[in-house]
């Protein structure tokens, strides 16, 4: 039986070209994602600022698509697209660094053993500077997504605001955006890792390396849509807040958790759960396929390390 020939790449695992190739991919992977379900966001931005007027998510939809059709619905689509790009290039290829980087800090058992911990604070580290780039671009885009009769073109909104309110207005909203994107992340990069090693442990029923690459992205998108409904439970809180300071820069956190009280705090979590399911199970397929096309090296879920199997195995 012929062996099966050895699989070249296009670089090698964590040289400069695998971190630069890492941060094109997840400039694809968030900047489209992020743009395509722009309507979503949107309404989910209103209804957490004005939820008297947008009650539901389909009212919503119709009250916004009724006031200005299908231009509406797509308000910001230019500073999501720009600033979930940026985002993601450097969340992306942050954490695959951090990931190595740390991983190096301590032994190879050490590093299995408490990899879940190794991939928090990876993830932590990416997202911490990654929302410095988003921040200038997701205060404008909600400004132009709640603020009503606000332009819709962003080479407008921010010199307006720049000239208005000053520099600062662009990253009034970061400490509650690193609130809401550092436990998102945390638990997206941690989440999506051990679902995808439960999924090829309990659930495919064939080894990783016996799966096509098709099969190998259906997986890969399965553990992404999984991580990503745990993700929207766990940011909502703060992504509301988000929300509301960037409509009103004038408002204090404070004000806001006293003013929308503790269960007006989770409005448009139903919106956020369809919306974040959908953009991180797509982010994490368009991720992996931007890997695949690009012929990255796609190493599988940590293996245990020898000496640890045999050190287990001497206990039984």
């Amino acid at each position: 039986m012929s062996k099966k020939p050895k699989e070249e790449f296009s670089c090698a695992m964590y040289s400069d070209k695998f971190f630069m190739l890492c941060a094109a991919g997840g400039a694809c992977a968030c900047g489209s994602t992020h743009t395509f379900v722009t309507p979503l966001d949107l309404v989910k931005c209103r209804l957490q600022v004005d939820p008297g007027k947008y009650k539901s998510i389909f009212k919503g939809f119709g009250i916004s698509y009724a006031e200005g059709g299908i231009k509406n619905l797509v308000k910001g689509w230019a500073p999501t697209l720009i600033g979930y790009s940026l985002q993601g290039s450097v969340k992306f290829a942050g954490y695959e660094y951090f990931k190595y980087k740390f991983a190096k800090m301590v032994d190879e058992e050490s590093a299995y053993l408490y990899r879940t911990y190794l991939y928090l604070a990876a993830s932590a580290s990416a997202e911490f500077i990654a929302d410095m780039f988003l921040s200038p671009f997701e205060a404008t885009k909600v400004r132009m997504q709640t603020t009503p009769g606000y332009t819709s073109q962003m080479l407008k909104a921010m010199p307006h605001m720049l000239s208005t309110e000053g520099f600062g207005v662009f990253f009034r909203g970061l400490a509650p955006l690193w609130g809401r994107q550092v436990p998102y992340t945390m638990m997206k990069f941690s989440s999506f890792e051990k679902t995808l090693e439960y999924l090829y442990e309990n659930v495919v029923p064939k080894p990783r390396e016996q799966c096509t690459k098709t099969e190998q992205l259906i997986v890969t998108f399965t553990a992404g849509y999984i991580a990503g409904v745990m993700c929207a439970i766990v940011s909502h809180p703060s992504d509301t807040i988000v929300s509301k300071l960037n409509k009103d820069p004038g408002a204090s956190i404070g004000g806001i958790i006293a003013e929308v009280g503790p269960m007006g705090i989770w409005r448009g979590l139903v919106a956020r759960i369809v919306m974040i399911g959908t953009l991180t199970g797509l982010q994490w397929f368009v991720y992996d396929a931007f890997k695949v096309y690009t012929g990255m090296p796609r190493p599988p879920p940590a293996p245990m390390p020898e000496s640890l199997r045999k050190k287990l195995a001497a206990k039984k």
